[in-house]
């Protein structure tokens, strides 16, 4: 993006005609100051402003956006990316293309890492973090359904053998699901043991 040069008696106030000039805001702003006000004899003869160079910070969404667009296709998969944001939610989804599973990954793992980088394109350099999720094909409800119907069998199975039993290496997001579908069932409990890519659910029998 191209930068505007701005004068004013101080740098301040250079900053303060940029920010009007390019309609943003002090935080979207970047600039340098290209040279401090100078006081000339008497304080009037040979004065010069401070002078700075200004420019608008690019919208960090669509960074991560391009950013995915570009990995995505590097991955050799033509797909649409459609942003929509609602109650401080910004979702990604991608068109299903010729290979979605790719995408996708065994349980979700390529997604996962893809919103994980996504995500940190998006926050680099931010104070206020954004929080992007990508899904594909509806996938991440259908796989939400998933874990909830294999709660519910796992908790049936711990009823009636009274026995603890673990379930799959899950990421946070999905040991949630299951956290909070077997909350309200009665006689099972669940706690997450293991760490990183290890960490599962244990269900336990409560009598």
């Amino acid at each position: 993006m191209n930068y505007i040069t701005v004068s004013g008696k101080t740098v301040e106030e250079a900053v303060a005609k940029a920010i009007l000039e390019l309609q943003t805001t002090k935080e979207q702003l970047s600039y340098r100051v290209l040279s401090e006000p100078q006081k000339g004899f008497l304080g009037i003869f040979g004065s010069k402003p401070a002078k700075i160079e200004a420019r608008v910070l690019p919208d960090s969404v669509e960074l991560a956006q391009t950013f995915l667009q570009t990995t995505v296709s590097l991955m050799g998969q033509e797909t649409m990316i459609t942003k929509t944001e609602s109650n401080q939610r910004i979702l990604f989804q991608l068109t299903e293309g010729n290979d979605a599973g790719r995408l996708i990954g065994k349980r979700g793992q390529t997604l996962e890492s893809l919103e994980y980088l996504t995500n940190l394109v998006c926050n680099r350099g931010e104070q206020k973090y954004k929080r992007i999720e990508l899904d594909i094909g509806d996938y991440r409800e259908r796989r939400k359904q998933t874990l909830e119907q294999l709660a519910l069998r796992v908790a049936d199975k711990v009823t009636t053998q009274k026995k603890p039993l673990s379930l799959e290496p899950m990421n946070a997001l999905e040991r949630k699901i299951v956290h909070e579908t077997l909350k309200s069932v009665k006689r099972v409990e669940t706690k997450s043991e293991g760490s990183g890519v290890n960490r599962h659910i244990i269900v336990l029998y409560k009598g």
